[in-house]
């Protein structure tokens, strides 16, 4: 499974990356806000700035909701960088620029997915990535894991080559049961990654080793 990190922190994505295993990067307007990036161009450089630190895809979402405006301004992020993944949101013009971009050998990610129905149209549209929200459907009491199964489940019938991107990743487990059920992806917050790392029969166990060789000596 791919891990990606979801935010436009940059020293977040740089210790990330100096872990060893991040794969790529998730980011939208809401995060850049978060970080004080504002305006047209300060956005565009960030993302630039992003595909220079990480090695792999990195997001970037259009803010158009009408066709001939997503293809306008994907057409202008891919451009920045061969890193740049075009976000769309699930709607009727974004499956429309999902095919146009897929005719043009342009990456996309399908971003708010919350149905197999609509990763379904995704994956026949031809997105590189598909972004079902698993914690904002735990928000209102749905199963998100369930949704990743379901589409698995479907993908496999009919060999799709979209995949699965496990998104609004919250914490650790959610994490790992993506892994366990087949998410291609997964894109979350950098603790969610470093949460991996904890065990206290890790620390333990270290603390053992440490304390032993300390009487040797």
């Amino acid at each position: 499974m791919k891990f990606f990190i979801d935010t436009a922190n940059l020293d977040q994505i740089r210790e990330a990356q100096a872990l060893g295993v991040l794969d790529g990067v998730t980011t939208n307007p809401s995060l850049m806000a978060k970080e004080g990036i504002t305006g047209a161009n300060n956005i565009l450089k960030h993302y630039v700035d992003i595909c220079e630190i990480v090695d792999g895809d990195v997001s970037a979402e259009v803010i158009a909701v009408d066709f001939e405006g997503m293809i306008r301004e994907g057409e202008s992020l891919a451009s920045l960088h061969p890193q740049v993944v075009v976000k769309i949101p699930m709607t009727e013009d974004g499956v429309k620029a999902l095919k146009y971009f897929s005719d043009a050998g342009i990456k996309t990610n399908c971003t708010l997915i919350f149905s197999v129905g609509q990763a379904l149209l995704a994956a026949k549209a031809g997105a590189t990535y598909m972004s079902p929200f698993i914690g904002r459907l735990d928000d209102v009491s749905t199963d998100g894991l369930e949704l990743i199964e379901d589409i698995r489940l479907v993908y496999d019938n009919y060999a799709f080559e979209t995949q699965i991107l496990a998104a609004s990743v919250r914490h650790t487990m959610h994490l790992v049961n993506c892994a366990k059920i087949g998410a291609d992806v997964m894109t979350g917050p950098l603790a969610a990654i470093k949460g991996l790392l904890n065990h206290p029969l890790t620390d333990i166990g270290l603390a053992k080793f440490l304390a032993d060789h300390k009487k040797g000596n």
